[in-house]
């Protein structure tokens, strides 16, 4: 359990100004609680993103490990590429998403639970190293609260985009088709890349805005010459972090309030709750 802190300074979670930590409300900003009631030093030593991204990325190595051992005869390894792949039996009983479970199995929980699941260890690695990228200039501009909700929202949209488009509109080429089984963190970072890209927009920040639209740019076009991965995904990750960019309470303009932390922690709790019912259901179902 972190040390409380008692006495003393510390910076206000909301505008960054320092404030007593005695002060129920700062005088800056109105932010009731500016010192998260003496555990704001600790929680910011976790970083910017108050150790989302640690959270993920643990989250989503035990996940990746699970569905390995829970079919080792399925794992497979194709080529240099695709290396340690769990079978599709395992990614599906842990929540893929997709058409087929959208709208056949009637599994909507998977539009969240499916983003912290991967196919093999090189898609894995790609997804943590440009979230552990993302992340904290995301942190920077929205705050840790809204960057937890950016990420959980567009991995809906994500999920939500490619299934509806699979189910919907089947006669696309196979390489710009929707997904019928789906999993990867990679719907959230393109949203994460769709927020940065708007709060270059809205805050006047030309060098974020462009190296937001640099990355997502290339991001987009390497991504359609290559092989299995789910463009529709990526696109529905991307609008949704651009539109949620665009909502009242994710102005970057405006400081984070302590709602937003608590909508971060509810959206982590539900999460939690999305990933644990796969399994259950899949299992038991």
């Amino acid at each position: 359990m972190p040390k409380r802190q008692t006495t003393g300074s510390v910076v206000c979670f909301s505008c960054q100004k320092l404030v007593s930590i005695d002060q129920e409300k700062c005088p800056f900003c109105g932010q009731p609680h500016p010192g998260l009631w003496g555990y704001a030093r600790p929680i910011r030593r976790l970083g910017a993103d108050f150790g989302f991204i640690k959270i993920v990325s643990v989250g989503c190595i035990i996940l990746y490990a699970i569905t390995l051992l829970f079919d080792l005869p399925g794992v497979r390894s194709q080529g240099v590429m695709r290396l340690l792949a769990p079978s599709s039996y395992s990614l599906a009983i842990f929540g893929s998403t997709g058409s087929i479970p959208l709208f056949e199995w009637g599994r909507w929980w998977t539009v969240i639970g499916s983003g912290w699941l991967h196919g093999d260890l090189w898609h894995l690695c790609f997804n943590l190293v440009w979230l552990s990228f993302l992340s904290p200039m995301v942190a920077g501009g929205y705050g840790a609260g809204r960057l937890v909700s950016i990420y959980t929202v567009t991995t809906v949209t994500s999920s939500l985009v490619t299934s509806f488009v699979a189910q919907y509109w089947p006669s696309l080429p196979a390489s710009f088709s929707g997904a019928s089984f789906s999993v990867g963190a990679s719907g959230g970072v393109f949203g994460l890349l769709g927020a940065l890209v708007i709060y270059g927009q809205r805050s006047g920040r030309q060098q974020v805005l462009q190296q937001a639209l640099i990355l997502s740019i290339v991001s987009f076009v390497l991504s359609a010459f290559l092989g299995r991965v789910d463009n529709w995904g990526h696109l529905g990750g991307f609008i949704g972090g651009y539109l949620i960019g665009l909502m009242p309470g994710f102005n970057p303009n405006q400081p984070q309030r302590l709602y937003h932390l608590g909508i971060a922690v509810g959206a982590l709790g539900v999460t939690l709750i999305c990933v644990i019912l796969s399994p259950i259901h899949g299992l038991l179902f």
